[in-house]
């Protein structure tokens, strides 16, 4: 067995069930290594498109994932998905062919490409090493939650390992493209591990990483006794959840019910709270002015899982004079990196929780009043507006909320960057933590498609709807194909500007010419029919008629939505983004 294919049969071997790239001759045999050992492999039309959709897998899952990418072009195609990752601290192992010798034209230093992004650069140095590092890049991705990037170079690849064997068969089910296989990735149909040679030192190399996930950091007593007091001490308490505490929503309900906290969320553990009559949905730029206000008037802010970044707190302005935060995480370095913390406690948020929830109950923040404000004003759609609709545009409200009306509940929802992507975040509703795919900690314009297609992967039980402005959609267009090839019942909804609308708008006000940010008109509904979707362009409400046609069935293609909505109005959101530039 040569080393390629062994990483393949290793990263099987210790769970790995999803894999995402673009093949080249630097990452063939490990790719087809991955496919061999029966994960699923998702073929991208760009490497940026393959990292982000790893990304959302991730997310979506809590599953590693593995991005494949060719050496040299290849991974540098995927920096600004991994970028993102990185930031995200998503748990994704990136093989990356590598060419050693500079006079090739492939070699970069991609060591330091990656490490300027934020990512961790590991590499097989030899067949003796093979299992050990492949095994050392999927433990730091798992339990550091790190994007790693582990360089695979050609002569190393291709030498023989001592793990040997014979090249397994490929696996039923998980060819290009090919259903996902339901069962865990490196057995046979029927949960059986395949009969092929050098399965058993595979699975014996990758034991000891499979079962040897630590668990989270034990908070101290002193630690819980500072946040208790806290909390007996708060008469308007507000919990804000963050990605680190999508696992842990019974216990900080339980937990609200005895403090008398309200609930909120950072964007990223949208939906968490849905269903409780105490959820303001989203704290900070999407917050409604009732979220905010709320927030606000809190004199006790506990950040669970969640930064409390300038996104969440409006840059520290959702705060209030006198209010005391504190801070739960699995990471002591997160406490107080954005907003002055008054305790942190380092461990789970679900097992921190939970150890405070003994005791009597007390109102706090609520009230029957309060109960009814937040069942009355708590969403954007009960927020009044003024309909600016006309003219051959409608206003991208009124889209947003008409399709909320008409598309399942159970549904993921991604977002691209962009003037526009508040309105998909504030108007559409998500029926859990796990109906909200939002790749923005680099706020980078074009992950949006991507990210739909990562997530509806992750979960086929929902209907997959990816929001994007008219920049972003023509930056990630070849992804389309990718769409239809995998046959995901997708609908894309296009804000179209016709312009990249953040800088209209940041920079109009001031009297600077705008000929290098906006575009002449483009017919996307004809370019997504090339690509074999079916597609409707909406001018006005009544054109969503062609939404509720194609949700009645069969969804046997795709669904692009091009809207031409109003561009007059500028969006808060970005300008609090031109704030933190």
């Amino acid at each position: 067995m040569i080393v390629a294919e062994a990483v393949g049969g290793l990263l099987a071997a210790a769970g790995v069930r999803a894999a995402f790239g673009v093949v080249g001759s630097g990452n063939f045999h490990l790719t087809n290594a991955l496919v061999s050992h029966g994960v699923r492999f998702v073929a991208a039309r760009h490497e940026g498109g393959a990292a982000t959709m790893a990304d959302a897998y991730a997310r979506m899952t809590g599953e590693v994932a593995v991005v494949s990418v060719h050496q040299g072009p290849g991974l540098t195609n995927a920096i600004t998905g991994l970028a993102e990752a990185a930031k995200s601290r998503t748990p994704l192992v990136v093989l990356a062919g590598e060419a050693t010798d500079a006079r090739s034209n492939f070699h970069i230093d991609q060591d330091a490409a990656v490490r300027a992004v934020g990512a961790v650069p590991m590499r097989v140095t030899g067949p003796a090493e093979a299992a050990r590092h492949t095994l050392e890049a999927f433990r730091v991705a798992r339990d550091e939650r790190r994007t790693v990037v582990l360089n695979l170079p050609l002569d190393v690849q291709a030498a023989e390992t001592e793990l040997g064997g014979e090249r397994p068969e490929r696996a039923a089910g998980t060819e290009l493209g090919g259903e996902r296989p339901e069962r865990a990735a490196g057995t046979g149909p029927g949960g059986e591990r395949p009969d092929y040679a050098g399965a058993s030192e595979l699975d014996r190399a990758a034991a000891a990483v499979r079962e040897s996930r630590p668990g989270a950091p034990a908070a101290s007593a002193e630690q819980l006794d500072g946040l208790r007091r806290l909390l007996d001490g708060a008469e308007r308490p507000v919990f804000v959840a963050g990605r680190g505490a999508r696992h842990a929503r019974a216990e900080l309900v339980e937990l609200a019910e005895r403090t008398g906290a309200l609930l909120a969320t950072s964007a990223v553990a949208k939906g968490l709270f849905r269903g409780s009559p105490w959820d303001l949905d989203v704290s900070g730029g999407f917050a409604t002015p009732l979220t905010a206000e709320l927030v606000r008037g809190a004199d006790l802010v506990v950040g669970w899982g969640c930064a409390l970044n300038m996104w969440t707190t409006r840059h520290g302005s959702l705060i209030g004079p006198g209010a005391k935060v504190a801070q739960v995480d699995l990471d002591l370095a997160a406490v107080g990196l954005h907003v002055p913390a008054d305790h942190g406690v380092v461990g789970d948020v679900a097992e921190v929780a939970r150890a405070l929830t003994a005791g009597g109950e007390r109102a706090g923040y609520r009230s029957p009043e309060l109960a009814r404000r937040i069942r009355e004003e708590g969403r954007w759609r009960a927020v009044p507006y003024h309909d600016e609709s006309g003219g051959g545009r409608i206003d991208p409200r009124t889209l947003t909320i008409g399709l909320d009306d008409l598309l399942p509940a159970e549904r993921i929802v991604a977002t691209d960057s962009g003037n526009f992507m508040g309105y998909p975040a504030m108007f559409l509703d998500v029926p859990d933590e796990r109906g909200f795919c939002f790749t923005q900690a680099f706020q980078a314009v074009g992950l949006g498609l991507a990210t739909a297609i990562g997530a509806a992967v992750a979960r086929p039980d929902r209907l997959p709807v990816a929001a994007l402005g008219d920049g972003g959609a023509f930056m990630g267009i070849a992804e389309l194909e990718t769409v239809v090839r995998l046959g995901l019942p997708m609908v894309v909804v296009v804000y179209d500007d016709e312009a990249y609308g953040a800088e209209v708008h940041h920079f109009g006000p001031h009297g600077h010419p705008l000929g290098t940010v906006r575009f002449p008109p483009a017919d996307l509904a004809a370019i997504a029919r090339g690509y074999g979707f079916a597609a409707v362009t909406v001018t006005g409400p009544a054109d969503l008629a062609g939404v509720a046609e194609w949700l009645k069935g069969p969804r046997e293609r795709p669904l692009l939505v091009h809207a031409k909505v109003t561009g007059d109005r500028p969006s808060w959101w970005l300008e609090e983004a031109f704030r933190g530039h």
